[in-house]
């Protein structure tokens, strides 16, 4: 959100602008992320008057998590001529526990099969880029984590091929790496944009709904929001005889929690729908309640 602003505050036409969202669960899947989420871009989008494009991995997380002796699923994009997919072949592996609990991307694959590795094949694999200059731009800060401190705030791509046949030219730009959060929600605030609904919950940051760095705060929260689903984290957990966060079992994770306050609030029923109906500029802006709040993830 902070990058979007920031680039309209630089005056970046918006007909220059695209916003990008990879369906961490897939097309169809429920497992890990924020039900409402992909209605709540849809709606920023259209507010903004930029066209917005989504990408997955068939089968979404679920489906990465359990493969057994296979290659990783197929990967599909959309682009302003239709639907593309690529890959679904390669060396068989066997995964068949979570993400690991740590910075290192090779090992908590959720980041780098569900989200970076998907923007990239859509890049190397849409010829709208060949032959082109695409910046791509993302939000990573510093403060974030010592792992992201050490990001570069300019580098090339790793869809790159500048000196490819191709000349697909793709730089990508941190423009908020150096950004405090009270940064991040002054832009927000001055725009009068609505936060995500899980930021209204109490969230400090918006990563899955079920995300293996959770709290023991967040994971009491995301079982009064979401039981079920916690309950099928939890039969994965006896399945691979692997737990979630490695130490704790995701049980023991949510009975050593307080549910946040505004689980109670009508941000709940929100959060869990799959049609975001709320305004996504508000007359009366205010903080949330996850702002300056809990904020847990990568170390």
């Amino acid at each position: 959100m902070a990058c979007l602003l920031h680039l309209l505050d630089l005056g970046v036409p918006r007909t220059r602008i695209e916003l990008w969202h990879h369906r961490i669960d897939g097309a169809e899947g429920t497992l890990m992320d924020w039900p409402v989420t992909e209605s709540y871009c849809e709606m920023l989008a259209a507010a903004f008057g930029i066209p917005i494009f989504f990408s997955w991995k068939e089968g979404g997380f679920e489906r990465e998590m359990l493969r057994n002796e296979s290659p990783t699923a197929p990967i599909h994009f959309q682009s302003v001529d239709g639907l593309y997919t690529t890959g679904g072949v390669g060396p068989q592996g066997t995964r068949r526990k979570f993400p690991q609990v740590s910075g290192n991307l090779s090992v908590r694959w959720c980041s780098a099969y569900l989200k970076i590795d998907v923007a990239a094949a859509a890049i190397r694999n849409d010829p709208r880029f060949v032959g082109k200059r695409t910046l791509v731009v993302t939000g990573e800060r510093a403060e974030e984590s010592p792992g992201r401190a050490k990001y570069a705030a300019f580098e090339p791509h790793k869809a790159d091929r500048r000196g490819g046949k191709s000349r697909r030219h793709v730089d990508h730009w941190r423009p908020v790496h150096a950004w405090s959060e009270s940064e991040v929600w002054e832009i927000i605030r001055r725009y009068r944009v609505n936060p995500h609904p899980a930021y209204w919950l109490g969230f400090g940051r918006v990563s899955c709904m079920k995300c293996i760095f959770g709290s023991p705060d967040q994971w009491a929260t995301v079982r009064v929001l979401d039981p079920k689903g916690v309950a099928r984290i939890a039969e994965y957990e006896q399945e691979f005889g692997l737990t979630i966060h490695r130490l704790n079992t995701v049980t023991d994770r949510a009975n050593q929690g307080t549910p946040y306050p505004m689980v109670s609030s009508k941000w709940r029923a929100i959060a869990m729908s799959k049609r975001y109906d709320e305004p996504v500029f508000l007359d009366h802006w205010e903080y949330p309640d996850g702002a300056f709040g809990e904020s847990v993830g990568p170390t």
